[in-house]
């Protein structure tokens, strides 16, 4: 995480200065581990898959996810620190131990984000997950209404291109909506000399769009976040505290971190400025729309202006 801040111009000054109000981000995924970066800022949890009350994940996918949006870096000394680390997280456990999920478990995350969004005053989604590519069709139209309910009542949604590129129109079915920020993944490489690093597994969208997808791109290479088996020795040390991943499910929390940043300086804000506002300032990387959309995001320019 500290190469993908520098990367973007998230700067410490960024993270913990701007701070007018506290902002909630929502995760639906494989659900999230006791990790110490969490402190106390997991507000709610949600099991839709088991039906468990305590808070858990056992896959470590969710909570790497968790970590990239939120982590607050405390085992690292700030290092691997999410990209906003001072935002609340109520996650949704939707997918099991392999990471796989059903139309109805993402339906009813929805429907619970939808229903809490006042109460933990949640302002962005985080959905790092395909679901539906071989679903019911009829069920899979009314998830796509649902999400689009869920944007309308103000909530930044954020998800995954997917991982099923190169081709034209492989993109997730969820990050086919217009009113949702897509994400895909960069190599994470980039410093201002290369401008075609965008992976190739990364879900690419349909020339004929009258929008670009993805909206975004953002690193999604190696990803250091929370690693859900950390552990401490007989001496009190930590081992194994953070760990690697990669793909679009890691290129998205980067971005929904980044919304709740700018949220947090900009609280009056509602979720259809902080998507132009994003892709107006996204750094252009020359390539075609169906790779990157606007471009590579750029939290410095970003939280720079409104």
């Amino acid at each position: 995480m500290d190469r993908v801040k520098r990367q973007l111009g998230c700067t410490e000054n960024i993270q913990y200065s701007i701070a007018t109000e506290e902002v909630c981000v929502a995760v639906l995924d494989t659900g999230i581990g006791n990790h110490p970066d969490f402190e106390d800022r997991v507000v709610a949890f949600h099991d839709f898959v088991n039906g468990r009350q305590e808070r858990y994940d056992d896959s470590g996918h969710g909570t790497h996810v968790a970590g990239c949006i939120g982590g607050s870096g405390r085992l690292s000394n700030g290092r691997f620190s999410g990209i906003a680390p001072t935002c609340r997280l109520c996650v949704g456990k939707i997918l099991d131990e392999k990471g796989e999920g059903s139309i109805e478990n993402m339906y009813h995350g929805l429907l619970w984000v939808l229903e809490n969004r006042l109460r933990y005053r949640i302002r962005v989604l985080n959905i790092s997950v395909g679901i539906g590519e071989d679903g019911d069709r009829t069920r899979m139209e009314e998830l796509a209404g649902l999400l689009e309910t869920v944007s309308e009542q103000g909530v930044v949604v954020v998800c995954a291109a997917g991982n099923k590129g190169p081709g034209e129109g492989t993109l997730s079915p969820l990050g086919e909506s217009r009113r949702v920020i897509t994400v895909g993944c960069h190599e994470g490489g980039y410093f201002g000399a290369r401008r075609d690093l965008c992976e190739n597994y990364s879900g690419r969208g349909r020339e004929d769009l009258p929008y670009r997808k993805p909206d975004l791109v953002a690193p999604g290479t190696d990803i250091v976040s929370c690693n859900l088996n950390w552990r401490r020795d007989r001496r009190g040390v930590y081992r194994d505290s953070y760990t690697k991943k990669s793909g679009t499910s890691m290129a998205t929390p980067i971005v929904s971190g980044a919304a709740a940043l700018y949220l947090q300086k900009y609280p009056f804000c509602n979720n259809t400025q902080v998507k132009r506002q994003m892709i107006y300032t996204a750094r252009d990387l020359g390539v075609e729309w169906s790779r990157q959309g606007w471009g590579m995001l750029d939290i410095e320019n970003l939280c720079r202006y409104y």
